[in-house]
């Protein structure tokens, strides 16, 4: 009996990617053959900061050594009180933003889970509005406000109490989802009652790489200030500095009533989440929401170097922001070559997609990109867009060096030619 025939036939990456890694530095993973990959799918976002940073190792490494507690629940810890001093005086502070914040549990849909009840329990309302292509997570609540079909297929049962309404740019942004939403909840003959919350992500990743306008999402803010409707950004993968800024949310110019991280917290890819939230809105009773693994020691102890490390200056926000023009470049000229096979390259920061018009090519690209020693995955409905995520802290060689690995595999892909090898040395 071997690994692959024990395990589930719900896993998935490793079906597009078969080899078995072994260990990772930087922006790049290695098989056990020693084959190096280079790394445009930083763990879906959970690995920002790449593989094994030494400062947040080192500071890993000497907390277990000193038999550091690992496991506390929401027990008082040095760990948390170093993180919680941290991110107070780097994250929040500078930012004037008034949030408490929530361990959920470890993952992005606890921290999901944890908003949508929180906000159904400071209005009394029921109703969550959702948007078109929008991704929350797995679990029941959050598949409710999750568009993807298939996804929400697997659920077994209903999933109500959720108005769902088109993203910027939907249909080709025929339809004004704000105007729609705005309409109707000025009709009283609508149907539509008061939500209690509109969750949205400003820049979907699962689903296809959609990055709504700043000004679009500056007038949802409006629109649910004006309507007393709590605001709920799921910045799980496009915070911790992806898009440029810590909160992919400030370009706007924005500040939601509550925020859902997770992913990248913890900066080493250990499970951490947070749900964040204005300080009026902290309702909950003692224990009324919690979870046996919402204390997770050593991601503490991770996410408090990395605030410390990448967040105590704009440096890495600088060379995003710089990066996102390198990026609109290289994938623009990218889709111009290829006209006719790749519809668009869009995004913000250093996530972008290269969207097909036939959806299967974007699988074959990334295969192309795999047999040379490139990791990128697919998104979109049909998955029919190939995503461009590497660490925020890649070299600049290694950039090019993905960069050119992906014009070659798409002029493979488009052009009907497969290359067998995997990996390089």
């Amino acid at each position: 009996m071997t690994a692959s025939t024990i395990e589930s036939e719900v896993r998935s990456y490793c079906r597009s990617w078969p080899v078995v890694f072994t260990h990772g530095r930087g922006s790049r993973t290695y098989d056990r053959d020693g084959r190096a990959y280079l790394d445009f799918f930083a763990g879906a976002g959970a690995l920002n900061y790449g593989h094994n940073h030494p400062v947040l190792k080192r500071a890993l490494l000497d907390y277990l050594e000193q038999d550091g507690v690992t496991h506390s629940l929401d027990m008082l810890t040095a760990a948390k009180e170093d993180f919680l001093t941290e991110f107070a005086a780097r994250v929040l502070a500078p930012r004037g933003l008034d949030y408490r914040v929530q361990f959920p549990g470890p993952t992005g849909t606890n921290s999901v889970e944890a908003a949508l009840k929180l906000a159904r329990k400071v209005t009394g309302r029921q109703n969550v509005v959702a948007f078109t292509g929008g991704f929350h997570g797995m679990s029941l609540g959050s598949l409710a406000v999750t568009g993807n079909a298939a996804k929400r297929a697997g659920a077994g049962v209903p999933l109500g109490h959720t108005w769902r309404i088109p993203y910027d740019g939907f249909a080709g942004g025929r339809v004004s989802g704000l105007q729609l939403l705005d309409g109707m909840l000025a009709d009283s003959s609508s149907g539509m009652d008061l939500p209690a919350a509109v969750i949205v992500e400003t820049v979907q990743g699962e689903g296809g790489v959609n990055p709504a306008r700043l000004t679009w999402l500056a007038d949802l803010a409006e629109l649910c200030a004006r309507r007393g409707i709590l605001l709920i950004v799921d910045d799980i993968q496009m915070g911790c500095g992806r898009t440029g800024p810590f909160f992919s949310f400030e370009a706007a110019g924005i500040t939601p009533d509550i925020v859902c991280l997770s992913k990248s917290i913890s900066g080493y890819g250990l499970p951490m989440a947070l749900t964040l939230f204005r300080t009026e809105l902290d309702v909950w009773q003692p224990g009324e929401h919690n979870g046996t693994f919402r204390g997770n020691n050593p991601a503490f102890v991770t996410a408090a170097a990395a605030l410390r490390e990448f967040w105590a200056d704009s440096t890495l926000e600088k060379r995003t922001t710089a990066r996102d023009r390198l990026l609109e470049e290289s994938l623009g000229e990218l889709a111009r070559r290829h006209t006719g096979h790749v519809a668009a390259a869009r995004g913000r920061g250093l996530v972008w997609g290269v969207s097909f018009r036939e959806p299967g090519m974007a699988k074959r690209a990334a295969a192309e990109a795999f047999a040379r020693g490139l990791l990128v995955e697919t998104a979109g409905s049909h998955d029919e867009v190939m995503k461009v995520m590497p660490p925020l802290t890649i070299t600049d060689e290694d950039l090019a060096e993905g960069l050119s690995v992906l014009q070659e595999a798409v002029t493979s892909a488009v052009g009907g030619r497969r290359t067998a090898v995997a990996g390089t040395r």
